[in-house]
């Protein structure tokens, strides 16, 4: 058929609706089926049916959807995506839709500017308007009848796209050459002038025109302050109720918690109760207890504390 661009052995499938006229759907299938002739494959099927169609995947060269005189057919996303799966790589939808030309409605039916957009969206590319005409009485009663619309500005569009030269989910390797180029030596050539940029001999500290900065001088009256050892913290070691050091402290919070722990020690009068207890007082709190070291930690019993 040179109106819908079908040639012979193709595979083509009519989807027509409730509103297509008998008679009518017959003549186009008859005149698809003469186009493709015996190589050929002509496939009927209700677009409400159409999603839920046993068709696999790339199965039609050409689909007419709507394209029976006297059609009302509306094409859902769902019917669209349909479309789009079981086209061939490179296959061809032609499809009719009545369409409204203002877009405040609340009938459901699409305007002439989402008709298009709702094909891209459903994977097709080379989205084009062929024709967009009034509606003929018999269209116009048509979608009075099966879609409801009352409304007087109605169109009717015949819009084609295709499917892109791929399958769905298809991949391919990307030539990509990560080689690094070498000169000729084998060696990374080097920009002389970005060389001797960054290049510094013994001469040049020697030079009378190379300006060099005293490092001392970067440094301010604020810089040269001994920092508050709390202010070298961390973050954590400054929460309240913090009794333990990190591993590998710089902050001081070991040593300042190894002061707290000798200050909490029993200090002893005489300062010999390290020698033992030859050398203790009737009261030493010590009295009892082995010699030890200087500074060394002891536990002391809560019986054996008591006042001197």
């Amino acid at each position: 058929m040179e109106e819908f661009g079908i040639a012979a052995g193709q595979r083509v499938a009519v989807v027509w609706d409730g509103s297509s006229p008998v008679g009518a759907l017959k003549r186009l299938v008859d005149s698809v089926r003469a186009s493709v002739g015996a190589d050929g494959r002509v496939a009927v099927e209700n677009v409400n049916q159409l999603p839920r169609s046993a068709h696999k995947e790339s199965s039609f060269d050409v689909i007419l959807s709507g394209v029976v005189p006297g059609s009302a057919a509306q094409h859902s996303a769902e019917v669209l995506a349909e479309i789009a799966r079981i086209l061939k790589p490179g296959g061809r939808v032609l499809l009719k839709e009545p369409v409204v030309t203002e877009s405040d409605n609340n009938s459901g039916i699409k305007t002439a500017a989402k008709l298009p957009a709702a094909l891209t969206l459903s994977g097709l590319v080379e989205v084009k308007e062929l024709q967009k005409e009034p509606l003929t009485a018999e269209e116009a009663q048509s979608v009075r009848e099966h879609l409801g619309y009352q409304g007087n500005d109605l169109l009717i569009v015949q819009i084609e796209g295709r499917k892109p030269n791929f399958e769905v989910g298809s991949s391919s390797q990307l030539k990509l050459s990560f080689a690094k180029k070498t000169s000729p030596s084998g060696k990374p050539s080097v920009d002389p002038a970005t060389a001797k940029l960054w290049t510094l001999s013994a001469s040049d500290m020697n030079d009378e025109e190379m300006d060099l900065l005293d490092s001392d001088e970067l440094l301010d009256s604020e810089d040269l302050k001994k920092p508050d050892p709390a202010s070298l913290r961390a973050p954590s070691c400054k929460e309240k109720g913090k009794k333990k050091a990190c591993k590998n402290c710089t902050c001081g919070l070991a040593e300042e918690l190894e002061q707290e722990k000798k200050s909490s020690q029993p200090r002893s009068a005489c300062g010999n109760c390290y020698l033992g207890d030859a050398f203790r007082c009737a009261s030493c709190p010590y009295l009892g207890m082995p010699a030890f070291k200087p500074g060394e930690k002891i536990l002391l019993k809560e019986n054996q504390l008591h006042d001197a």
